[in-house]
Parts: C-alpha cells; structure tokens; sequence
C-alpha cells in the first residue's frame, strides 16, 4: 500500500477532516503508543499501520476499503 493510498483510505472511512486530527493524536497500542503519524515517519509500512488503526478504532474488515469494493487493501500481516 502507499502512501498516497493510505491517506485515501483514512479519508473514505473516518472522513477528510477526522481522519488527519485522529492521525496526530490516536495512540496505537501495536506500535507502542505512537500516533499513526509517528508510526508512519518512523517507517512502519502504511498497510500495517493502516490495519492497527482500524483494529483500534473497531472498524470491521468490511469497512476497511471505504466502501469500494473493487479497492484492493492488502491483508494484515
């Protein structure tokens, strides 16, 4: 997944403005307390990310595309 990728999906499902305020401040648990910005700045891969913040925030795998069903996510690792 890239990045690009990543900030779509983010926007899709928890909306454009909700999406960059719950990326600065949400603490992952999986990546020991760092915001999903820290955790992406400090290299971890957008789809793992991508995957403890859903898993965080309790949205179901059905969500995780944004509705589209024909976006390819890449499974958790």
């Amino acid at each position: 997944m890239r990045l690009s990728e990543f900030w779509e999906l983010a926007d899709d499902v928890f909306g454009a403005a909700s999406s960059r305020s719950l990326a600065r401040d949400l603490a992952l648990d999986r990546f020991e307390s760092r915001t999903v910005n820290e955790a992406l700045a400090d290299g971890e891969a957008p789809r793992d990310v991508w995957h403890a913040w859903c898993e965080q925030m309790e949205i179901p795998a059905i969500r995780r595309d944004g509705g589209d069903r024909s976006r390819m996510v890449p499974p958790p690792r």
